[in-house]
This record gives structure tokens, C-alpha cells and sequence, in this order.
């Protein structure tokens, strides 16, 4: 990496992360005025009410970024298109909750402006030498890419930092691998700008957090990891395309397990509960912090297997995925992730038995 490269990093990051930071308390007023406020209930961490239209202010960092370092084009105009309709969608919601599927119609009309306008397509793949162009259905088949990453980050935002510090690990890793493969287009800078403005919004949202993100910022960086991703991996193998996916691994999963868990307690896929894998860890007795470092920290281990991946040995990279998944599905067995486990009769005889004496 030249240091004409490594100062533009350095630059962009560091300008995007003062900017978020010194326009949160801004938009903690904000929230507090129009209403805003994440109200303690029996399903959320928190004790006291705290303002959760803080996304507002990633997508602050993201609109200056934008217009001191990229330049402007059909193709970045699409994603600011899709991204304001993101947002607005976003703060309806954190004023005012909206039903499921409207939120879903705000998400998809986003997704297809990218699509439509913007031309950005998961337009064909390759795999064991098998090639399949898409056609018509590269449509389709990119807008529901874009609604996934869109709700598993929105699903996983459920604990202080979290959302935040996972975002920061896609951002960090997809620009790492831009820069050792000597690519400096639309999605590099676009990492480096999400970077900054995740990290100028952590310092406010680290545990305790005074500002939550709410839906207006996770479905901001959903929307926006999204695109980078398709920029990024665009007409490749199908391994390459998997690659996104695995960087947050965590988020997705989750939301698979989210879908597979309600299915079989025949409830809507919509319905919020308790059973994510925060949840879990913190019924494991883990505290805050540590639940948020240990998910990011499995999510870094995914991501730097990527980077193994990618840049340095497949097979080996191979290996590391196979070994990380087998200790994700140990903790879903052990766990109430997917089936919620009913205790021992063992156990519930143990305890009787301590009650009585």
C-alpha cells in the first residue's frame, strides 16, 4: 500500500468519524423533540428511555462523505436516491412504529431504485464450472439480496454497539481486501466514509449507550453493505458472492435461526422475541460488554478468514469456515437459538427437592 493510498484512508475515515461525532448530540435533541425514544418493555436490555433516531447521524457522516470524496454520477445518485428513502422510512418507524410491511414496501422501493436506476445487478454466477447468467430475473434475485442484508442488520440490532461494531467489521475487512487487490472504485471509498461514521457513532453507542441507532440506522447500513457488496463482488463465482455473507456472518445466521424458530412455533417471521443469539449469551450470564465483544469477536474471526480467503489460501480458508461454523451449531444446539429446550425433569426434581429443604 503506497502512502498516497494509506493518507486517503487515513483522510477519509478520520473526517467522516468527527463529522458523526460531533453531530450526535445534534441529533440526540432531535429525537428527543419529535419523540423518538426507545421505551424500556420486558422484551428490550435497557431501564430508561433513551433516543434511538442516532442513524440520522450515520447517514449525516455518509452525506458529507459523499460530497467531499466521491463523485457524483448516475450510479452514486441511485444510491442516495435509495438510501433517503431508507432513512425516511427509518424515522417513520422510530417515531412511530410502522407495520412490518410497510416497512418491507419503504425497504424494497429502496432496493429497486438501485436496481432499476442505478443498474446495479447480481447479474450472473459461475460455479464448479457451471455459468448462469440471470437475465430478467438478475432483478428480482438482486432486490431480495439487498432486503436480506437489510433486516439481518436490522434484527441484529439489539444490544449497545452492536449493529455499529459489526458494520465497522464489514466496512474495515471489504476495504482491506479493495486495497491489497489494488481496487479503488465506488465501494472502497464508500468503506473507509461507513467506517468513520460507524466509529464516530460508537463512542455514543458503546455501552451504556446515551443514543441507540434504531431502524433508521440499521437498515442504513443493511442498505448500504448491501451495495457495497454488490459492487464489490458483482459477475463472479458463486464462493466470491458467499464472501458478504460470511463477513456478517452472525447477523445472518441469526435471522435464519430467527426464521426457522417461528416457523416452528407456527408465528410470523415478524413477531419480535427473545431468543436471538445476544439473548442467549446473556442468559448465559454474560454481561453487556462481554456479549457484545464475544459476537464481534466471532464475526472479526469470520471476517478474517474471509480475508484468508480470498487472498491467501482457499483451502485453508475452507477449513476455518467448516471449524467456525461447527462452534456456531455447538451454541445452537446448546442454546434455545432455533428450539427452545425444556428443562430436565431431573433438574426440576433437584429443585423441588432444594425448595422442600
Amino acid at each position: 500500500m503506497s502512502n498516497e493510498v494509506f493518507i486517503k484512508i487515513l483522510l477519509v475515515t478520520l473526517t467522516c468519524f468527527l463529522f458523526v461525532y460531533l453531530m450526535v448530540p445534534l441529533v440526540k435533541k432531535i429525537a428527543e423533540y419529535v419523540g423518538a425514544m426507545d421505551i424500556p418493555n420486558k422484551r428490550k436490555v435497557h431501564k430508561v428511555p433513551i433516543p434511538r433516531l442516532g442513524g440520522l447521524a450515520i447517514f449525516a457522516g455518509f452525506l458529507f462523505g459523499y460530497m467531499v470524496f466521491c463523485k457524483n454520477n448516475y450510479l452514486m445518485n441511485s444510491i442516495l436516491i435509495g438510501s433517503f428513502i431508507i432513512i425516511i422510512t427509518g424515522m417513520i418507524d422510530d417515531i412511530k412504529p410502522l407495520d412490518a410491511k410497510v416497512k418491507l414496501l419503504g425497504q424494497a422501493i429502496a432496493a429497486s431504485v438501485v436496481v432499476f436506476y442505478g443498474n446495479i445487478l447480481l447479474s450472473s454466477i459461475s460455479a464448479f464450472g457451471i455459468y448462469i447468467n440471470f437475465g430478467l430475473l438478475a432483478y428480482p434475485i438482486t432486490i431480495l439480496f439487498i432486503l436480506a442484508f437489510i433486516n439481518c442488520m436490522n434484527l441484529i440490532d439489539g444490544l449497545d454497539g452492536l449493529a455499529a461494531g459489526i458494520s465497522s467489521i464489514f466496512f474495515l475487512t471489504v476495504g482491506s481486501i479493495a486495497i491489497f487487490k489494488s481496487s479503488q472504485g465506488l465501494d472502497f471509498i464508500l468503506c473507509f466514509i461507513m467506517l468513520g461514521s460507524c466509529l464516530g457513532f460508537l463512542k455514543y453507542n458503546s455501552h451504556p449507550a446515551s443514543i441507540f441507532m434504531g431502524d433508521t440506522g440499521s437498515m442504513f447500513l443493511g442498505f448500504i453493505i448491501s451495495i457495497i457488496a454488490l459492487l464489490g463482488f458483482k459477475n463472479v463465482t458463486m464462493t466470491s458472492i458467499i464472501i458478504p455473507f460470511a463477513i456478517i456472518a452472525i447477523p445472518f445466521l441469526d435471522t435464519i435461526f430467527a426464521i426457522i424458530r417461528r416457523y416452528l412455533k407456527n408465528e410470523s417471521i415478524t413477531k419480535p422475541d427473545k431468543f436471538h443469539i445476544h439473548h442467549q449469551l446473556l442468559n448465559m450470564k454474560f454481561s453487556h460488554r462481554k456479549t457484545v465483544f464475544i459476537i464481534c469477536f466471532i464475526d472479526a474471526l469470520f471476517a478474517i478468514t474471509s480475508i484468508i480467503y480470498v487472498l491467501i489460501d482457499r483451502q485453508l480458508g475452507y477449513l476455518l469456515y467448516g471449524i467456525l461454523m461447527l462452534l456456531v451449531l455447538a451454541f445452537v444446539l446448546k442454546t434455545n437459538v432455533v428450539v427452545e429446550h425444556k428443562k430436565n425433569i431431573f433438574d426440576k426434581i433437584k429443585k423441588i427437592k432444594k425448595i422442600l429443604n
